[in-house]
């Protein structure tokens, strides 16, 4: 093959090429790409309970009274005393149910009496089922501070006849319990968004 027919090969494949660009072109819808981006920032979720996101210290009825009369930290009839569980969603940009359960109670005594918000409980589950609530996404302050108070009381009853009785039950209790333990477990859900 010579050098004129190869150049020659060259033009009409170039041609060819140029002709087919230019013939779509004029047949051509128009189209146009606009690029975005697509955020979607996700709201913070803090949840503390003493000031712990995994695990609430021990909570030890016998430190949180102010008595000089026990011995080795030991509650007795005639103590009582208050110890603050603290829900924190501080830093939190949804809202929060939190709910405060108790569990594993073991070896109450029977005389043993628990306040919160002025009503006083007779267990730890009559307790439990008034200690929940919410803290708005927007709320100004989203501490809440859960005061509970417990007491053993010295003596219970009006009449000689009952003081006697709950004495006893008393005695007995302190002869069969060396401790008296119940977990606390706080949770905190988030509140479904409203439309």
């Amino acid at each position: 093959m010579t050098k004129k027919r190869k150049v020659l090969i060259v033009l009409t494949i170039l041609a060819v090429i140029l002709l087919a660009f230019l013939g779509g072109q004029a047949y051509a819808k128009y189209v146009s790409e606009v690029r975005g981006e697509g955020v979607a920032e996700v709201a913070t979720w803090n949840f503390k309970v003493n000031g712990q996101s995994e695990q609430v210290e021990e909570i030890k009825l016998a430190s949180t009274c102010n008595n000089e009369t026990l011995v080795d930290n030991k509650i007795a009839p005639g103590t009582s005393g208050s110890f603050d569980i603290i829900v924190d969603a501080t830093g939190s940009e949804v809202g929060i149910n939190y709910n405060i359960t108790f569990t594993e109670e073991e070896n109450k005594p029977q005389n043993l009496k628990f306040t919160y918000d002025d009503v006083e409980y007779n267990s730890i589950e009559e307790l439990e089922s008034n200690l929940s609530g919410t803290i708005d996404a927007n709320a100004e302050n989203k501490t809440r501070t859960l005061n509970i108070k417990w007491e053993w009381p010295y003596e219970i009853g009006e009449s000689p006849e009952e003081i006697e009785s709950n004495d006893l039950v008393d005695t007995q209790d302190a002869q069969r319990i060396s401790n008296y333990t119940f977990n606390v477990i706080v949770t905190g859900t988030q509140i479904e968004p409203q439309a």
